[in-house]
């Protein structure tokens, strides 16, 4: 009997990114969402999470100019492009922060509570952090 090495019949692994900082405050932010594209253009199935002050990185309508910042979150609009629709933000931090109603500038993102929130996040085979 022999073993089938064959890559196609190998589950594929799945990768999450977690963000905790708030956008602009160092390059943590930039640094997830390039690692989300680079994974994303070889097809690798990956997952955005966002907690802590990394739900800022979701609201709509920032102005990094005023801080004479280069706006990267106009990328995520990107992220479609690149088949990566998993994104979860912590109902617990939107909330802690005032933003549970704020609109997201990224349409598919999905509420969850802390406990389904880290369930989701352990389902997965690989975790950066950011």
């Amino acid at each position: 009997m022999t073993q089938s090495t064959d890559i196609n019949t190998k589950k594929q692994k799945l990768v999450a990114i977690v963000n905790s900082t708030a956008p602009f405050s160092s390059t943590n932010g930039r640094d997830a969402l390039d690692l989300a594209l680079i994974f994303g253009s070889y097809e690798q199935a990956t997952s955005l999470f966002f907690q802590g002050d990394g739900v800022w990185q979701l609201t709509d309508k920032q102005d990094a100019t005023l801080i004479n910042s280069k706006d990267y979150l106009k990328t995520f609009a990107a992220l479609e492009f690149y088949d990566i629709e998993n994104i979860y933000a912590c109902q617990h931090a939107l909330t802690e922060r005032g933003l549970i109603d704020s609109p997201f500038i990224i349409n598919n993102v999905c509420v969850l509570t802390q406990q389904a929130f880290s369930d989701k996040l352990h389902l997965h085979h690989a975790i950066f952090r950011f």
